[in-house]
């Protein structure tokens, strides 16, 4: 579980212009990032736009970011979604020989009791040949999951090793980090509250900023594991204004629109998310210019 401790970034899928999978920018992003410091990479999650890749695309994906990756950093691939039975057969079907361990979205739009939510994981612990990091976002999903569901399938399911918590709720992070079982780490999923997160005894970030930033976003969090705090806070600050912009309109135009400006990949995205408007793109733009 240690693999997972400090910063892993979610990473977008780059498109072209023809909305094709734009393979040589991937290769850039996945190189530019573990050259620069982060720990792990997460693959075809919601950030990556998951919900419009195809089987094929997906595979594909995998195969060039461990082909770039050469085993250097863990990889987290993401399999989720409200169909619990197609999640487990993805999860019996799916190669993951190349994977270290799944990331698994809470169900959204059926809005499930927290029964429910216990239930669809206990099927997908039973089915999964790899450790599992639960992702609670009741932003996207509709529904929260709460610290108490997340606890219990800690300590009933000994390959839930993880939360990717996004809730936007320091309370119920620090609910989870006083409650966890001693081995089970609590990941943010919000940028802005990583660092407050890690300071109070959670493991690190799941993060959208850290793709384009990994060298400042991971020293960020280096630091706040070791309490150096004055510090880390410093880096947070200057970096707070495009936390904030990347998530003003959608996910992830506009981080698609920062990683453009630093000419890693276009800030093309596919339907129904629309390119971040012409406002935003110049407050990102002035933003990297000028960091």
């Amino acid at each position: 579980m240690q693999k997972f401790v400090g910063t892993g970034v979610a990473l977008v899928t780059p498109f072209t212009s023809e909305k094709n999978v734009d393979f040589d920018a991937l290769k850039k992003l996945v190189a530019f990032n573990i050259d620069n410091g982060i720990n792990y990479l997460v693959i075809n999650g919601t950030t990556g736009e998951s919900a419009t890749i195809t089987t094929e695309e997906k595979i594909a994906i995998i195969n060039t970011v461990a082909a770039v990756n050469k085993e250097r950093v863990p990889l987290v691939l993401g399999i989720g979604g409200n169909n619990t039975t197609a999640v487990v057969a993805e999860l019996k079907s799916a190669d993951v020989s190349k994977i270290d361990a799944i990331l698994s979205v809470a169900p959204y739009y059926s809005k499930p009791t927290q029964e429910g939510f216990y239930q669809h994981f206990k099927a997908i612990s039973e089915a999964s040949p790899k450790p599992i990091i639960l992702y609670n976002v009741p932003g996207r999903t509709s529904k929260n999951m709460e610290p108490s569901t997340i606890i219990r399938l800690a300590n009933d399911f000994e390959n839930v090793i993880a939360v990717k918590e996004a809730a936007g709720n320091i309370s119920q992070y620090l609910e989870l980090i006083k409650n966890k079982p001693n081995d089970f780490l609590i990941i943010s999923g919000d940028d802005d509250l990583a660092l407050t997160t890690v300071l109070a005894g959670g493991s690190g970030v799941i993060s959208v900023i850290g793709q384009a930033y990994p060298k400042e976003f991971s020293s960020l969090i280096n630091l706040g594991l070791v309490g150096e705090n004055k510090e880390a806070y410093q880096m947070q600050f200057k970096l707070m204004d495009i936390i904030s912009l990347i998530f003003a309109e959608n996910n992830p135009a506009g981080i698609k629109t920062v990683l453009q400006e630093l000419n890693i990949t276009s800030n093309e995205v596919r339907l129904p998310l629309v390119k971040s408007t012409t406002e935003n793109q110049k407050e990102i733009a002035n933003f990297v210019r000028n960091f």
